[in-house]
């Protein structure tokens, strides 16, 4: 089997005496699309940060193609595109502007960036405003400049926090066509999500957690095989806290007629 372009070795992540990560572990190959699933205070934004470099890890090991990251980290970080949760762009650049200091600072060619810039910026229909300030851009607007922002140098690895937040529907649908495609074109993409629908349409493997800690992992077909004729929405929530949707949402629509 093909070595894993990410791996992650018992990853535990401490404030003070709280462990927000305990012992977490997965991998992710060429053309393997994994999601990280759990509902919001799992640990997903912790791990996220820690594979990319941003956070370090209390214990365990983060490695790409078998190295550790943070031996050279700036040599990672080429190699990344990384697309967060809650995008921190300058307000007083354009979005014009703000790629095109992206594309410096990846030491991309002018040629190069021009064309990808406008190719991308038509397709996410963000080219008519491409000149105004992302000061007053929406969520969703600001939402598709970092993604942009993400696939110029044409990452090896895409690592997506939420990417599907703020976003239309138009812009959800290419997006899931994208990651998609990049799977099939060799990348090795992993997303964060606390919404099942998404991953069950893109991912090839689950890692899905509960309270820092790994309840399940696999790919789809395992985990859709391990939940013993349940579908995955009902296994997800079987997971998560042994709730009886069904049951729930009768008490609900009882309550709202009372």
């Amino acid at each position: 089997m093909e070595s894993p372009v990410l791996e992650v070795r018992g990853l535990i992540k401490r404030y003070g005496a709280v462990a927000a990560v305990r012992d977490v572990s997965f991998s992710i190959r060429r053309g393997e699309v994994l999601g990280l699933l759990g509902p919001n205070g799992a640990g997903k934004s912790t791990i996220v940060k820690m594979i990319t470099g941003l956070a370090e890890p209390t214990r365990g090991l983060v490695l790409f193609h078998g190295e550790r990251i943070d031996a050279d980290l700036t040599a990672f970080k080429r190699a990344l595109g990384y697309v967060p949760e809650q995008p921190d762009l300058y307000g007083f650049l354009t979005g014009w502007e703000y790629l095109e200091m992206v594309a410096t600072v990846r030491e991309l060619d002018r040629r190069r960036f021009r064309e990808k810039a406008s190719a991308m910026l038509g397709a996410l229909s963000l080219w008519g405003a491409r000149d105004g300030l992302i000061g007053s851009y929406s969520k969703g607007m600001r939402q598709r400049i970092v993604l942009i922002a993400a696939l110029m140098h044409d990452p090896e690895l895409l690592i997506l926090d939420e990417p599907f937040s703020g976003l239309d529907i138009a812009s959800a649908l290419i997006l899931r066509r994208v990651i998609a495609r990049l799977a099939e074109n060799g990348r090795a993409l992993f997303f964060s999500s606390p919404v099942l629908e998404q991953a069950d349409r893109l991912c090839t493997h689950l890692t899905i957690l509960r309270k820092g800690e790994v309840v399940a992992a696999g790919s789809m077909d395992d985990m859709k095989t391990g939940f013993g004729g349940l579908s995955l929405e009902e296994g997800f929530l079987g997971l998560m806290e042994q709730v009886d949707a069904d049951a729930m949402a009768e008490n609900i629509v009882a309550a709202v007629g009372a």
